[in-house]
């Protein structure tokens, strides 16, 4: 089975919003849409293709401090086949070659399956760090 992990295009973003809406988690609150995806820096998203057809995607970014690891989703039927760590480990050394001293990873609280994923890969609940949010109008 040919498969890559990828950095997205444009053309994948409506496949890209299809996963994330089939796959969201209940603590997703941003929208999603199209004009969001335009907006990433080029290179944050990557997508796990396997023959043409994406199945996995994780946005990595760095904004000049620490690598930032969001949006992490694999197709529910692929799931627990070591997608989503090929796509964890593409993103650290995506940040690792931009200079990412550090990764975080945004995990919902409670979501066991999530959790154990992240903990699975080496990464630690910082407790010491609370994140605090405002959306703005």
């Amino acid at each position: 089975m040919e498969e890559v992990i990828r950095n997205a295009t444009r053309e994948d973003f409506p496949a890209v919003l299809a996963l994330w809406d089939q796959a969201r988690s209940g603590h997703a609150e941003t929208p999603d849409s199209i004009e969001a995806l335009e907006r990433l820096a080029p290179g944050a998203l990557l997508v796990h293709e396997e023959q043409g057809v994406i199945v996995g995607a994780l946005i990595a970014a760095f904004d000049g401090w620490r690598g930032n690891m969001y949006r992490l989703a694999v197709k529910p039927e692929r799931r627990r086949e070591g997608i989503a760590r090929e796509l964890v480990d593409a993103g650290e050394r995506r940040l690792r070659e931009q200079g990412a001293p550090k990764v975080t990873a945004l995990v919902g609280r409670g979501d066991t399956q999530a959790e154990g994923l992240w903990r699975a890969a080496g990464y630690r609940d910082d407790t010491a760090i609370g994140r605090w949010v405002r959306s703005l109008p």
